[in-house]
């Protein structure tokens, strides 16, 4: 079976968003009933405007920073940092200068959708088969290093 590859990014992006949005192209990736992904690229001064999803999803910053929002929180994010957005919660993100580009994973709230059982335990499958349920992690984020010490090889 030949490898299928998706393209995204640069040429294969198209203006997206909810109604109010501004200065953002995005590409599916994949969709189906256990999840989407997508990437999105902001431009400076972009802004996905506050919208609401039945999904879990999460927005994984791959390149440069901006804000993202929860209900009324707001906090900045930059490239390698996610946001959880929980389903059925406004949430939005934006950019204040500096381009950013995400990948958006939102994901399937029933297991069955997963092809598990009600459970998710997968009792209804052979054990070398069943996908092991992993609870949520525990910790917080790393103290952000000061301007002036970026890792070696890390952009600022």
């Amino acid at each position: 079976m030949p490898i299928e590859v998706r393209r995204f990014g640069v040429g294969h992006r198209r203006p997206d968003g909810p109604p109010g949005t501004v200065g953002i192209a995005a590409q599916v990736i994949e969709s189906r009933a256990s999840g989407v992904v997508s990437e999105l690229a902001f431009s400076r001064e972009a802004h996905l405007a506050p919208h609401s999803n039945p999904r879990t999803t999460l927005f994984i910053v791959i390149e440069g920073g901006g804000w993202v929002g929860v209900g009324d929180e707001r906090t900045r994010v930059s490239a390698g940092e996610a946001a959880v957005w929980p389903p059925d919660v406004l949430h939005a993100a934006w950019t204040d200068g500096v381009p950013m580009r995400a990948i958006v994973v939102e994901l399937a709230e029933d297991p069955r959708l997963l092809g598990w059982d009600r459970d998710g335990t997968g009792a209804d499958k052979p054990a070398a088969r069943a996908p092991r349920l992993v609870g949520r992690g525990e910790g917080s984020l790393a103290p952000r290093p000061s301007r002036g010490a970026a890792a070696e090889g890390e952009p600022e």
